[in-house]
């Protein structure tokens, strides 16, 4: 079993930026893939980005592709999440991800096997 907690939600104002952290704890971090998704109010949660077990892999949707970045860290069982250029479509709760199954990057959200509990992202115009 995993345990994920993410971190470093908040308000910002259009234009910025926040990093968004999950700390994995359980089974082995450095056997899976990780992802990140998010769900705006109303909407289905979808794909934001995944990296792959080792980091040597990482994949963004394109409407986030030259301002996110994913991460991770194996060492210190994180994974990252870095917005850039935030607009206000980006508005939405963001979820981190683990994949027990697959190393490789994931993009569905049935790929994923356990999910952290959220972090609000607001960005204001």
């Amino acid at each position: 079993q995993v345990q994920l907690v993410e971190s470093g939600g908040g308000l910002v104002q259009a234009g910025g930026s926040l990093r968004l952290s999950c700390a994995a704890s359980g089974r082995t971090f450095s056997t899976y893939a990780m992802g990140w998704f998010r769900q705006a109010a109303g909407k289905e949660r979808e794909f934001v980005a995944s990296i792959s077990w080792n980091g040597g892999s990482a994949y963004v949707v394109e409407s986030v592709l030259g301002r996110f970045t994913v991460s991770r860290d194996n060492a210190k069982n994180m994974v990252y999440l870095q917005m850039n250029s935030l607009k206000p479509e980006d508005t939405a709760v963001y979820y981190c991800a683990a994949s027990l199954t697959f190393r490789a990057t994931k993009r569905f959200v049935h790929e994923y096997d356990y999910w952290g509990q959220g972090t609000q992202v607001t960005v204001s115009s």
